[in-house]
C-alpha cells in the first residue's frame, strides 16, 4: 500500500496548528468505569498488559475485558518484547518477569486478533506525534518522540479499524482525541472509584 502524504497533510492540517488544547476536564472525558459493558471493540494499549501483569487494573477494566471483543496491536506488542532484549539477564527477576511475559504474549493474545499498522496509519502517525511533540513543547532526545509516535500509531490504527483505545495514559490520548476527534478512547485509572 501507498501512501499519501497529501492526503494526511490536508486531514491533520500541522502547520494551521499552533496552540496545544489544554486537557479536557476528567467530567468531559469517556472512562471506561462508564462505558456500556457491551459495545464496539477495544485495542488495548500497552498499559493494560501492564495492569494486568501487575494485578492492577481495576475492575471496570477486568470487566470490559471480559465481555468486549479485545484487538491487540503490534505497536504493544513490540513495546512488549521490549523488555526481552532490555532486562539483564542476570538480574534475579529477571528470569519470571520474562516467563510471565512471555506466557501473556503467547497466551492471551490470539494471533486472529493481532493486527499491524497499515503504511498510511504509519504515515500519518509520524506526522501526529511530530505535531503533539510541538505543541506540547517537549524537549528533545528524552524519549518523548519514541513514545508519541506508539501512542499516536495506536491510535491511529484503532481509528482505522473502529476500535476504541483502551488506556489509562489520559494526557496523550487526550491530547490525540482532540487533534483527530473521529477517534474512539476509554480511559481509566488505577485509583478509579
Amino acid at each position: 500500500m501507498s501512501f499519501d502524504l497529501d492526503a494526511a497533510l490536508r486531514q491533520l492540517k500541522p502547520q494551521q496548528r499552533t496552540v496545544c488544547p489544554p486537557r479536557r476536564p476528567d467530567e468531559q472525558l469517556p472512562w471506561a468505569k462508564d462505558a456500556p459493558p457491551i459495545a464496539g471493540p477495544l485495542l488495548l494499549d500497552t498499559t493494560v498488559y501492564i495492569d494486568l501483569l501487575q494485578g492492577s487494573s481495576p475492575p471496570e477494566v477486568d470487566r470490559l475485558l471480559q465481555l468486549r471483543t479485545c484487538n491487540h496491536s503490534a505497536v504493544s506488542l513490540a513495546e512488549l518484547t521490549h523488555a526481552f532484549g532490555r532486562l539483564d539477564p542476570a538480574h534475579p527477576e529477571t528470569k519470571v518477569a520474562l516467563l510471565e511475559l512471555k506466557e501473556t504474549i503467547t497466551e492471551d493474545i490470539p494471533p486472529h486478533r493481532l493486527q499491524t499498522p497499515e503504511t498510511d496509519t504509519w504515515g500519518a502517525a509520524g506526522i501526529l506525534a511530530g505535531l503533539t511533540f510541538r505543541l506540547r513543547g517537549l524537549p528533545k532526545n528524552q524519549g518523548h518522540e519514541r513514545k508519541l509516535l506508539h501512542d499516536a500509531l495506536l491510535y491511529l490504527q484503532a481509528r482505522k479499524l473502529g476500535c476504541a483505545v483502551l488506556t489509562r495514559n489520559v494526557s496523550d490520548f487526550d491530547l490525540l482525541n482532540q487533534l483527530v476527534p473521529s477517534g474512539q478512547i476509554l480511559l481509566y485509572r488505577h485509583d478509579s472509584a
